[in-house]
């Protein structure tokens, strides 16, 4: 799985951030998810690696405009792409289907391919290839959800060394015995697959806040993930303004992350404040408290591109998109 910032800003597009959408690639599949379609998604899109007709779900957080009002420009433009296309489900909270019809019949689009919108709500989840999707209501004006991907439990790895330590020569008895079977060796021995694998491998997990102020329901849904990506549209010294609209501080984020126990942080949707050549507080002290709670917090960047890992080895390998700006350790 690779997670690729599309657009990292609050409010509305700048210069140096697009607004809120995230994409969600399954390499093996060959298809992505997105989570959120703020404005201009699409020419974001254009910008990147993915392809509009590999996309297959949509994961809309809340209602807001820079989280949603790229939404129908995104699928009417798929349809330009010609030749047959795959089946594409909207989610998303309560709204969501009047909205999608009533743009779309008010505007006169018409999709060449079929769209589905469900409506979901806290505890629901959408299950897809053996992946779960968890929604959780978060605490922030109206109806908004935070999103969980959960991988199934993988099986362990074939242990050649527990092979060879039994005198079993390589060859295609190696993939017999990864299959779990039980195999009569030449010498008359039989043995069982099972004993040459290893412990099961948990299922990687992401997380993703939207907007949100701190709750309960992001620290449970997060609860050991591999990455937490949380909202941090305010620094701490301005903290009364998280609040009053219903946002995370970066220090705020990053006790959310401490709490659940997560592996790695990304902290995005930042204000237009702290990202300009003259602000009083800039992204360094945003990325500053929130390491001085969660050391491994890193701050997202459009097409910062990250791999989530099955294997926590390589914890200390960094990888970055071609266009990214800052390294990211997963």
């Amino acid at each position: 799985m690779i997670v690729t910032f599309l657009g990292t800003g609050s409010g509305a597009p700048t210069l140096r951030r697009n607004v809120s959408a995230i994409a969600l690639w399954f390499i093996q599949r060959g298809k992505w998810w997105l989570f959120d379609c703020g404005e201009g998604t699409q020419q974001q899109i254009m910008r990147s690696t993915l392809k509009l007709n590999q996309l297959e779900k949509i994961f809309i957080t809340h209602l807001h405009g820079d989280h949603l009002y790229g939404l129908i420009g995104l699928l009417a433009s798929r349809s330009l792409r010609g030749g047959a296309l795959s089946p594409v489900t909207v989610y998303g909270p309560p709204g969501l289907d009047r909205y999608i019809e009533g743009v779309m019949m008010t505007s006169g689009v018409h999709l060449q391919y079929p769209l589905k919108v469900e409506i979901v709500s806290a505890g629901r989840q959408v299950m897809e290839n053996g992946i779960a999707v968890e929604c959780g209501e978060v605490s922030h004006r109206g109806h908004a959800l935070a999103y969980a991907v959960v991988e199934p439990e993988q099986q362990g790895a074939f242990r050649q060394d527990l092979a060879k330590q039994a005198g079993i020569a390589p060859g295609p008895v190696y993939g017999r015995l990864k299959r779990g079977e039980t195999v009569q060796l030449p010498d008359g021995r039989i043995v069982h697959g099972d004993a040459f694998i290893g412990p099961p491998q948990r299922g990687r997990k992401l997380v993703y806040s939207g907007d949100t102020a701190p709750c309960d329901t992001v620290v449970r849904l997060a609860g050991g993930a591999d990455l937490l990506i949380h909202e941090a549209t305010f620094a701490h010294a301005h903290l009364e303004l998280a609040e009053r609209s219903g946002h995370s501080t970066a220090l705020q984020a990053a006790q959310i992350a401490d709490s659940a126990k997560v592996h790695s942080l990304i902290l995005t949707h930042f204000s237009p404040r702290y990202d300009g050549e003259r602000a009083e507080v800039g992204m360094a002290e945003l990325l500053s408290e929130a390491q001085s709670v969660f050391p491994n917090t890193r701050l997202a960047a459009d097409f910062l591109s990250v791999p989530i890992r099955r294997n926590r080895m390589q914890d200390n390998e960094y990888s970055a998109g071609s266009t990214g700006d800052e390294a990211v350790k997963v």
